[in-house]
């Protein structure tokens, strides 16, 4: 009878298992980029796979994560994905939005539905997420002008290259890029020239402007798609030679660097992309299952990459797992 007492009352002290708190060891993370066509989204991809392995057995735990990322770049469809996402039930969302205002009722949804919303690369501002990871776009976009005015001496007619016009993020940096422009008299200013985000396409609208402004010397990339291989690329490596263009751009993955070691783009300013997945997943982590409060806004500091930095940003890449050509970590 004395045992039975002991029991129950150890019983009453020790917490039921519920599900809900059986729950707390598992984790399923929905990863929604915005476009499989884009590969800087399939760093962030790795990289959050990589921590949610890594996170798995640190803490026991079983941490997931789903791509549900369209092909190319539709809110539409985005939203689609955030709620079946929720309907899967996922406990959270990455997400990198191609139009944050249009997504803002979706993300506001899958919130009250008890899903958890991370933002990286581009916001959806004013919603109910409680994360983002990015840079400061404006900022990053008055370095990149920065840059490519040094390059030309001061003077001379430049254009901003700047992706999806529906992106804020892109447009943040458009705009900071038109103002560090506008900071030096002796630069013309030809316009921000938008495009569907493919390497292929990028490359076509840079040709079809560069023809119409024969004056044009200069090109602020924001994003770098018209870098990334394509059926296009003999034809921007043709086009930068034939007209000494001088251009600087954002982003700097492993078939980005060739254009940086034959000095045809000095200046790259890299995202570690691959941080979009790893420290999405770990803020998610800190949320969701350690019951953390992350602060709303966490800075992403981009990477200046010049030539001389080859070497080093090459082994970085390495150390993130990307394949990079062993000539360039031997530099």
């Amino acid at each position: 009878m004395k045992r039975r007492c002991l029991l129950l009352a150890v019983l009453a002290i020790v917490p039921a298992v519920t599900p809900g708190n059986a729950q707390t060891k598992s984790l399923k993370i929905a990863l929604i980029a915005k476009s499989e066509a884009n590969f800087v989204f399939l760093a962030a991809r790795r990289g959050a796979e990589a921590k949610a392995a890594a996170l798995s057995r640190q803490l026991g735990a079983a941490i997931s994560v789903a791509w549900l990322t369209p092909q190319r770049e539709d809110p539409a469809q985005q939203a689609e994905l955030i709620r079946r996402a929720v309907k899967e039930h996922a406990n959270a969302i990455l997400l990198s939005a191609s139009d944050g205002p249009a997504l803002v009722s979706v993300v506001n949804e899958a919130v009250d539905a008890g899903v958890e919303v991370m933002t990286f690369d581009s916001d959806v501002a004013g919603s109910k997420r409680f994360a983002f990871y990015g840079p400061d776009d404006a900022d990053l976009g008055e370095k990149v002008a920065h840059d490519l005015v040094t390059l030309m001496g001061g003077k001379g007619q430049v254009a901003v290259l700047a992706g999806n016009p529906n992106s804020n993020n892109l447009k943040a940096r458009a705009e900071g890029a038109r103002k560090g422009f506008a900071k030096s008299a002796d630069i013309d200013f030809a316009g921000v020239v938008t495009h569907v985000e493919t390497p292929a396409d990028a490359v076509s609208e840079i040709l079809k402007f560069d023809a119409a402004h024969p004056q044009l010397t200069g090109w602020a990339m924001v994003g770098g798609w018209a870098l990334f291989r394509s059926s296009q690329s003999p034809a921007m490596m043709n086009e930068i030679q034939k007209r000494n263009l001088k251009i600087v751009a954002v982003d700097a993955l492993p078939e980005q660097l060739v254009y940086l070691e034959r000095g045809l783009v000095p200046v790259l300013w890299a995202q570690p992309v691959y941080d979009w997945g790893t420290v999405g997943v770990s803020t998610i982590v800190d949320k969701v299952l350690l019951k953390k409060t992350p602060p709303r806004t966490i800075r992403m500091e981009p990477i200046r990459v010049a030539r001389e930095d080859l070497k080093a940003y090459a082994q970085k890449l390495h150390g993130w797992g990307f394949t990079v050509p062993q000539e360039y970590l031997a530099k």
